[in-house]
């Protein structure tokens, strides 16, 4: 372990070009993998959900996506608490617990699947667990705020973001492999169905083990807990009193709440629209095309503005629902498109919102002299990334709805479309409007 930081000033430029950029860099690098790996098992029950059936398990519909949507609601409520962790604890040692307790998740759905007696409120408080990796996400960027300065924020927070949640991706992908025994073969620990059809679904958990374990040791030995930082939770909780919180966190609920919650409902959504589709050789396409967007989303946010990307993001969203809505029953190429437009804007549109919420608090503190800019700023990405994270309930659990309600997916479609024309006017008028107090690019 290096030595302690006792000095850290990233506007400073003469500090960063010396320093800071080789610091805040070395905990960027390790900071991804520990978010991946956290993406990875907050949203393994969006592919273990689909082959449950054929495991042996006689869950309704219903049930199966109430399974995919209850690590959401977890995650979302982890992250109210997780928002302020880091000024707590420090970004290190935090890192460190908070990639550890993964393994309660990994371990516990692995146990789970090999018993064919484990009741549905078993299951359900395993995926419950599972929202303590969608936690870490709100403590992993605040923390990434502290390292970087404002001019370079929404590149490093796309970068933290885009490339974690590229565990989505792979959890989608690996989790078939491994239950199918592609990768770490072997049989299902009971005899049965899953036996029958050639499942080691237990695999699903168990593959996370090890990878836990290394990235917590990297944590441990290379990232760092900055000074200055240890805000009183009563200076930060002031956030919740600026309109601009709830503002941006509505903003945000549409961009990553669009990307979690889509994501953790595609695989049960396309078999239940397309039957006989093997949503398991693609689910992984959608997440990879979102993570693959939001860096660029920042990166653009950067130069042209963060409230003109997020606006065309929301956009192009509601005219994805829109088309969807318009269309009563389009074919498998064009829902797949559809689909893929929803995920690569509320990708792109993901980064941009969380480069805007810096710029506003920053621009906010100059504009009153304050020196609670990065502070609130760090506050609100948490705050925000908690309110986003309900997506992955909402979407989901209105999936699961409107089947029950009407035997199709059209009813969970007409809130999306007028959600998005919520987000649409509240982008224009708070932030890109002529008279805005917050006008931004």
């Amino acid at each position: 372990m290096h030595a302690p930081i006792l000095y850290w000033q990233p506007e400073d430029r003469v500090f960063w070009s010396r320093e800071g950029s080789r610091v805040a860099r070395r905990n960027l690098l390790v900071s991804i993998p520990a978010l991946m790996l956290s993406f990875a098992v907050w949203t393994l029950w969006s592919a273990v959900v689909v082959m449950l059936p054929r495991a042996g398990f006689g869950f309704t519909t219903g049930q199966l996506f109430w399974l995919a949507a209850a690590p959401g609601l977890a995650g979302g409520t982890l992250r109210l608490f997780y928002a302020f962790a880091v000024p707590i604890f420090g970004g290190r040692r935090w890192t460190v617990v908070s990639t550890l307790l993964l393994l309660v998740p990994a371990i516990g759905l692995a146990l789970a699947v090999q018993d064919p007696a484990t009741t549905y409120p078993a299951f359900l408080a395993v995926a419950l667990c599972a929202g303590l990796g969608g936690g870490n996400f709100a403590s992993s960027m605040a923390n990434v705020s502290f390292f970087f300065p404002l001019e370079r924020q929404g590149t490093a927070l796309g970068l933290n973001a885009g490339l974690g949640n590229l565990g989505i991706t792979l959890a989608q992908l690996v989790v078939p492999l491994a239950a199918t025994g592609a990768i770490l073969a072997g049989p299902q620990a009971w005899t049965g169905a899953a036996a029958a059809g050639g499942l080691a679904l237990q695999r699903a958990g168990w593959i996370w083990v090890a990878p836990i374990l290394v990235v917590a040791a990297l944590a441990w030995r290379y990232m760092d807990d900055l000074p200055g930082i240890e805000a009183a939770a009563a200076e930060q909780a002031v956030v919740f009193v600026r309109r601009d919180t709830w503002v941006l966190a509505w903003l945000y609920l549409g961009t990553f709440g669009s990307l979690i919650g889509f994501a953790a409902s595609f695989p049960l959504v396309t078999e239940t629209q397309y039957s006989g589709v093997d949503v398991e050789g693609f689910a992984f396409a959608g997440p990879l095309a979102a993570a693959l967007a939001r860096p660029l989303g920042g990166w653009l946010a950067d130069r042209v503005g963060g409230a003109r990307v997020a606006l065309a993001s929301f956009v192009a969203m509601a005219a994805a629902v829109a088309l969807l809505l318009a269309v009563p029953a389009v074919s498998f190429g064009a829902y797949l498109a559809v689909f893929a437009v929803l995920f690569v804007a509320s990708g792109a549109g993901n980064g941009a919102v969380f480069q805007l919420i810096p710029a506003v608090f920053n621009e906010r503190a100059r504009a009153s002299s304050s020196r609670g800019g990065p502070a609130h700023a760090a506050a609100v990405l948490g705050f925000a990334s908690a309110i986003g994270a309900f997506g992955g309930f909402f979407i989901p659990k209105a999936y699961g709805t409107a089947v029950a309600l009407t035997g199709g997916l059209r009813a969970a479609l007409v809130p999306f479309l007028l959600f998005y024309l919520t987000c649409i006017a509240a982008t224009a008028w708070f932030y890109l409007r002529r008279t805005a107090e917050r006008k931004q690019r």
